[in-house]
This record gives C-alpha cells, sequence and structure tokens, in this order.
C-alpha cells in the first residue's frame, strides 16, 4: 500500500467520494476525526460502508482506526466494525508490543462471533504517538501474527511530551520528531513489517509533499498516510518504483532463484550482489505489486 488516505466515519459522502480517488487503502476514521457525540452514528455508518463496499484487486484495502484501548470505547468500536470484515484495524497511541496483544485477542473474539476465519483481520499500529510507546518500539516485533504494519505520528506525540511544536524554524522535524521517525523504520523492519510514513499537513503544497515522499521512499518507507483525496496521486506518483528499478529487481530475483537457497554472492552485469540486494529488489518487486516467489527463474 503506497497510499493510506483518512476518511471520517461519520460523513458517508466523503467515504464514497473517497473510494474512487485512487488510494490503495482508505483508513476509516472512529478516532479523531469524530467527535465524542457522533462516535456512536460513525460506527454505524463505518459498518454499513464495510458491509457494502465492493471488494477485490481494484478497490482499495479498507482499515478502520479504532479509538485507543485507555478510552474505553475501542471494545464498541471493534463490535460494530468486525462483522464487516475491514482488512485491518488501525490502534492509535499503541503503548507497547502489549497493546498489540490485547488488541489482537479482542478481535479474534468479534471474529468468532461474527463467523469470521481467525486471523484475516490484520493490525496496524501507530506507535510513536506517545512517549510510552517510543520508548518500547523494541517490544512491538513477534508480539501478534496479525501486525502488518507500523505507522508514525507527530501531532500527538507533540501534544503528549508538551512540545509546542514538531518543526524547526525551517519547516523540519526537531530531534525528537526525526528520532520518531527512525524509530518507526527500524521497529518495522525488526518486525518484518511494512513503515508507513505520517501525514503532510498543508494538504495545499504538493512541491512539499512530493519531497517529503521521496525522502520516505529513500529511508525505507512503504507507504504514506494522506489527510486529503488531492495528495493521493502525489503519494502514488512517488512510492511506485521506476520501470528501470523494476527490471533490475526482477533480474535480480530471477538470479537468485536460480542459483538455489544456497546462493552468496552472484554477478549482474559485471557486479557483484549478495543477499542485502535480494532484500531490495524483493521489496522494489512489492511496491511495484508483483509476488517476489511468483517471478519465474533465470535459465
Amino acid at each position: 500500500m503506497r497510499s493510506l488516505l483518512f476518511v471520517p466515519g461519520d460523513s458517508e459522502h466523503k467515504m464514497q467520494k473517497a473510494a474512487a480517488c485512487g488510494a490503495d487503502a482508505l483508513i476509516l476514521d472512529l478516532e479523531d476525526s469524530v467527535a465524542p457525540s457522533r462516535k456512536a452514528i460513525a460506527r454505524k455508518m463505518v459498518a454499513s460502508f464495510l458491509a457494502n463496499a465492493p471488494r477485490g484487486e481494484q478497490s482499495p484495502k479498507l482499515i478502520v482506526r479504532v479509538n485507543a484501548l485507555d478510552t474505553w470505547l475501542t471494545e464498541d468500536d471493534l463490535t460494530a466494525v468486525v462483522p464487516g470484515a475491514p482488512d485491518a484495524i488501525l490502534l492509535p497511541k499503541a503503548n507497547s508490543g502489549a497493546d498489540l496483544q490485547d488488541l489482537g485477542v479482542r478481535i479474534a473474539v468479534e471474529e468468532a462471533e461474527a463467523g469470521l476465519p481467525d486471523g484475516g483481520i490484520r493490525i496496524h499500529a501507530l506507535m510513536t504517538e506517545n512517549a510510552a510507546g517510543m520508548l518500547a518500539a523494541a517490544s512491538f516485533a513477534a508480539k501478534s501474527a496479525r501486525l502488518s504494519a507500523l505507522a508514525w505520528g507527530a501531532e500527538d506525540l507533540a501534544a503528549d511530551v508538551g512540545a509546542s511544536s514538531n518543526k524547526d524554524d525551517s519547516g523540519g522535524y526537531t530531534d525528537m520528531f526525526r528520532m520518531a521517525r527512525s524509530l518507526t523504520i527500524l521497529a518495522a523492519a525488526h518486525a518484518g513489517v511494512d513503515a508507513i510514513d505520517t501525514v503532510f499537513t498543508d494538504f495545499r503544497d504538493m512541491e512539499g509533499l512530493d519531497a517529503e515522499c521521496r525522502a520516505a521512499v529513500r529511508d525505507g518507507f512503504s507507504g504514506k498516510m494522506a489527510i486529503h483525496p488531492d495528495q493521493v496521486s502525489v503519494i502514488n506518483a512517488a512510492f511506485t518504483p521506476a520501470p528501470q528499478d523494476v527490471e533490475r529487481a526482477v533480474r535480480i530475483l530471477a538470479l537468485f532463484a536460480a542459483a538455489g537457497p544456497d546462493a552468496g554472492v552472484l554477478s549482474l552485469d559485471g557486479k557483484m550482489i549478495d543477499k542485502p540486494h535480494l532484500r531490495q529488489a524483493e521489496r522494489v518487486a512489492r511496491r511495484a505489486g508483483l509476488d517476489p516467489d511468483a517471478l519465474p527463474r533465470r535459465s
């Protein structure tokens, strides 16, 4: 998933409109974009949208951001939306891997109640929205088989630690927020899941968004969250590998497949390649929508 667009869960119009904007995933939001007085109606609207939205390769993945575990709203959120079989649940303000275990158990109960296969609904987690999550970054690995992505957020972290801003006078993130960004990449790599970059809040600044996207690709993020449909095309373009990069990745994968599981150092175009090149090629192939395991061997 290159682009993950937040959509308020209490607006049927916005959810319907977002479904056609080209985003790889919609994050149907029950948390920050929904006022406390509208939580119940938002649950009903999201449940209805899940029940009626088309599914398939050409349709966006459907992710629901529930309310944080310490709000006591999570259970009602899950009861309402799990029967609609979202592709994933996004947990905000995750404190540690223990929160993923807790959420996983709750999802499993709701799946059983709804007659859904166990484990079908994945977990995404926002892991830097508070100091606890940052300090427990390593704990997110191997805590739930459902975990498929870790994301970072800057706005809630600023509020949690009492920072007046998350950026300096030049517009760049300050040290603490750069650390949150880096911890997300490292924790995702440690857990073997996707790293998702935070939102770019100035939805009118497409040049700034493009620059931030390309920095995210460079540093290892798999995709980026968006707050406005107009941001989706810029994100998709930045996170789509260039054709020459895809062609090279396919050649590397084919070489290693033909060499067998004990392959060490190989040669491509007169240059030596080894296992780190293979792992990078797998990432490029997946970003291009290819399954590395399904590609043909090189004879």
